[in-house]
């Protein structure tokens, strides 16, 4: 039978270091919870590791490398499926089986054969699953550790879960609302560049003829921009977009790049005010969830700093830990960088107060979360005139282009 080595606080607050023999370490929790102890830590105790790990030596060991990228509805999916298997007692070796053949044949299925290889040569869940970087991020694997740790694995992965689920739906919300101008932008754009590139060329001998080759201005650059479009000019057009997306990649490739590009759209008139209601509720919201399920606050604001998605709050959060470190509290660094609302510095005082900072940073996250979907809703009523005037504007310039030079015909015709 395995060995697990333990620390525990009995009722006194006094801490204990022993041993003890179980099938898995979700009993081995359950008997030291059975003597009256409260578990900090409980691993496999080397030898057993050993011993794992010789079993598994003899078996002829899988080919690595299908560490490629999965689908986080995959990742909330597993999360779930397997706490739901750790609460019903099953060990965590049979969980991550049983949820290996219920996968369809590809990546995530071969990852999970290779996690469950590991766990049954001697590894942590957590150490397993952070040897796929690429499918498990940091925020899954620190968590799975502390609930390792504090031994509710299972809690743990239904926050897991939870917080998956929120962050995709504020994804989702924000992708879904700009899904409709662009489309809407897209095809206005590709009729304008039909009339500019075939229909208004057709008119522009016509023109000539009847004006005598004096145009108006406005006719003039018109006829200007079509000739550049119909003479290769589109294609510039439609690759800028796509150029200026490579650029932007290749800048947020660096630091530095990042940094600045997350500082200028910060300063945005309406995007940045989104941006910045966007990544207080993803920082808020994982600090909170991993603060709850037990990881340091250090260890925590470092985890999270990684995941904020803005380089500007990564920063202001690395700011705060090195002032934590210092013996400072959480709230005094986050009011000095004047990176977010007053509300929120309140808040996380009050939550250091009351020892309730996890419960008080995810209701910062909920009470952001709404102002993001109100803020949405209202960006979408602002781009649809935006664009209607837009449109509108350039047909009509296209409009007079045409009738300019027939009205200029009529008054001299009346005149004559």
């Amino acid at each position: 039978m395995p060995l697990f080595k333990y620390e525990a606080l009995d009722n006194q607050g006094v801490a204990i270091k022993n041993e003890i023999e179980a099938l898995s370490q979700k009993e081995a929790v359950s008997k030291i919870r059975n003597m009256g102890y409260f578990p900090t830590k409980v691993i496999v105790a080397g030898g057993a590791k050993k011993a794992a790990a010789a079993m598994a030596g003899a078996k002829p060991k899988r080919r690595r490398g299908a560490g490629g990228r999965v689908k986080i509805k995959f990742i909330t999916q597993f999360a779930r499926q397997l706490s739901t298997l750790q609460d019903a007692g099953l060990p965590i070796l049979r969980s991550l089986r049983i949820l290996e053949q219920q996968q369809k044949a590809g990546t995530f299925r071969r990852i999970l054969g290779y996690v469950a290889d590991d766990i049954e040569g001697g590894a942590t869940l957590s150490e397993a699953l952070s040897r796929f970087p690429k499918a498990f991020d940091r925020l899954l694997v620190g968590m799975v550790a502390a609930g390792e740790t504090g031994g509710v694995l299972d809690l743990i992965l239904s926050r897991v879960a939870d917080f998956m689920e929120k962050a995709q739906k504020l994804k989702a919300r924000v992708k879904g609302a700009m899904v409709y101008p662009i489309v809407v932008l897209c095809a206005a754009m590709t009729i304008l560049l039909g009339l500019m590139t075939f229909v208004i060329p057709k008119f522009a001998e016509v023109l000539r003829e009847m004006v005598e080759g004096d145009l108006p201005t406005i006719t003039t650059v018109v006829l200007g921009i079509s000739n550049w479009l119909k003479a290769g000019g589109w294609i510039i057009l439609l690759g800028v977009p796509f150029g200026i997306i490579f650029l932007l990649r290749l800048v947020r490739r660096v630091r530095v790049g990042r940094y600045i590009l997350d500082s200028i759209k910060l300063r945005l008139p309406i995007i940045g005010q989104l941006s910045r209601k966007v990544a207080i509720t993803r920082w808020t919201r994982t600090l909170g969830t991993l603060i709850g399920a037990g990881v340091p606050i250090l260890d925590a604001i470092n985890v999270t700093s990684e995941t904020t998605g803005n380089e500007v709050f990564s920063k202001m959060l690395i700011n705060v830990q090195n002032s934590i470190r210092q013996g400072d509290t959480f709230a005094a660094p986050l009011k000095q960088s004047k990176t977010v609302d007053l509300i929120v510095t309140n808040m996380v005082a009050v939550g250091e107060e009351t020892g309730d900072l996890d419960k008080m940073l995810l209701k910062v996250a909920d009470n952001y979360d709404e102002q993001v979907d109100v803020l949405v809703a209202s960006l979408m009523h602002l781009l649809e005139p935006i664009m209607i005037l837009g449109l509108g504007g350039i047909v009509l310039v296209i409009v007079m282009s045409v009738f300019l030079p027939m009205v200029k015909i009529i008054t001299t015709l009346n005149v004559g």
